[in-house]
């Protein structure tokens, strides 16, 4: 591979391995703070120790998210110089307040696990809960810097140089509402799902675990509604791509020729050379619908784009295809658990739903990561759309081979630690604690609890 190849397939390594501790990072304090709202509630004793092993999960995550992310910060600026020289004061800002939220996060998740017992039980939760809203700013700063690369606003090139800075307005791109809806969303999703499967595959051991139970509920509520709001959300991204990105657009969807009655296509095969799509399940006049809701509306396709500006189509329909394929399923799956629930009063706890919980749990990461191969892949061959091209942004240094392998070492190695330090915690779990109120869906409730009793952009 050549000095470019290297560079993307590094950087692409780096944010595939740091977005799902980055993801880990905005869900698990959001669950935490669930459970330990629901301890304050009810005085069940289950819930206080289903909020500690959260933390202790969000502290083990977020320490690797930051080894991750630091790399990544590294990465910006020795593989990718031109780029962060000649847009660091465009992108500066939502990269200087995502610092400031990550921090925020670290501060305060020190106060959550060091101040249990020691703080009231007001200000202990409300710690918990800026945990949870930083990690949340933090990813929306890093999702800004991406809109403005997809579709960048906020300034004027002259002389193959940014003039006329508007920070604030090259912070908030085009693209800012419907790409921070849909990853922050994805980064719930994501976790909810690994961690419904977790506790399903605990349930059909022990089916009667009052902990297990509380806890499958709390994480699928969580994954039921994100499943079944990504969808919506996904669509009016979407929609906001067609406007803005057509070459996007038509990658995404392999749509080689301008159209109206553009046909929707399900699954297929791109054949660049032909423009064709081999495979593929046509909706006739689907895509217009889609984007436009009008049969009879005109759809942008490659033909229309330089061929010189063409993303790789085969690439990015397939990631398309993978993304939407994944959060069908996830949704339909939400849809089947809302319904058992419904009929039986109670948590879905049929074997056969713990199981597909169980096979659906790694679809939201597969999800989010194809969905960031989509806005990435169909970004290229720009770095910032239209402003500067990812090999004018590369670095001339040629042995690019090292840093990638050693890279890759250190995040296997890093992996390898994260599992082994999370199975330990799943195993030490009891599986109920006794007196402390009744299952979710039962009778009785236990008191009220006493205020002692606590015990990123890349260019991919």
């Amino acid at each position: 591979m050549n000095s470019l190849l290297y560079a993307r397939a590094q950087m692409g390594l780096s944010l595939a391995f740091h977005m799902i501790f980055a993801a880990a990072g905005v869900a698990l304090p959001l669950i935490m703070v669930i459970a330990d709202a629901l301890w304050h509630r009810t005085g069940d004793r289950d819930y206080l120790e289903f909020s500690k092993r959260m933390a202790k999960g969000t502290a083990i995550l977020f320490a690797v998210g930051a080894v991750s992310g630091t790399v990544l910060s590294f990465e910006l600026g020795l593989l990718w110089p031109s780029f962060m020289g000649t847009f660091g004061e465009v992108i500066g800002l939502p990269f200087s307040l995502e610092g400031f939220a990550f921090f925020t996060e670290a501060i305060f998740l020190g106060i959550y696990l060091y101040g249990r017992g020691k703080l009231s039980p007001r200000l202990h939760l409300l710690s918990g809960a800026l945990v949870a809203l930083s990690g949340a700013l933090s990813a929306f700063f890093v999702i800004l810097v991406n809109a403005c690369m997809n579709d960048p606003a906020g300034f004027t090139m002259v002389d193959g140089r940014p003039a006329n800075i508007d920070p604030v307005a090259a912070m908030f791109s085009p693209p800012w509402k419907h790409e921070t809806l849909h990853g922050i969303l994805a980064c719930y999703q994501a976790t909810a799902f690994v961690m419904t499967g977790i506790h399903a595959l605990v349930l059909l051991r022990h089916p009667s675990s009052p902990l297990f139970r509380k806890a499958f509920a709390v994480t699928l509520a969580i994954a039921g509604v994100t499943a079944l709001a990504q969808p919506l959300v996904g669509h009016y991204a979407a929609v906001e791509v067609g406007r803005g990105q057509p070459a996007k657009l038509a990658a995404m969807e392999a749509h080689f020729e301008t159209s109206a009655r553009a046909p929707l296509l399900v699954g297929g095969l791109p054949d660049v050379e032909r423009g064709e799509v081999d495979y593929a399940i046509e909706i006739p006049a689907g895509l217009s619908v889609f984007l436009h809701a009008d049969p009879d509306a005109v759809v942008t396709g490659l033909d229309a784009i330089p061929r010189d500006e063409w993303p790789p189509v085969t690439a990015t329909h397939l990631s398309f295809q993978v993304m939407v394929g994944a959060g069908s399923a996830m949704a339909l799956l939400a849809v089947v658990g809302a319904v058992l629930a419904w009929r039986r009063r109670g948590i879905p706890d049929q074997r056969p739903f713990l199981w597909a919980a169980i096979l659906a749990s790694p679809l939201g990461i597969v999800a989010m990561e194809a969905g960031w191969l989509v806005t990435e892949l169909g970004r290229q061959p720009w770095i910032v759309r239209g402003a500067m091209r990812t090999r004018d942004a590369v670095t001339p240094f040629p042995h690019l081979a090292a840093p990638f392998w050693t890279f890759t070492a250190l995040y296997v190695f890093l992996g390898v630690v994260v599992v082994y330090l999370l199975v330990r915690q799943l195993r030490a779990a009891p599986l109920g604690v006794t007196g402390g109120g009744a299952p979710l869906g039962g009778t009785g409730g236990g008191g009220a609890p006493r205020a002692s009793g606590g015990g990123e952009a890349d260019a991919h």
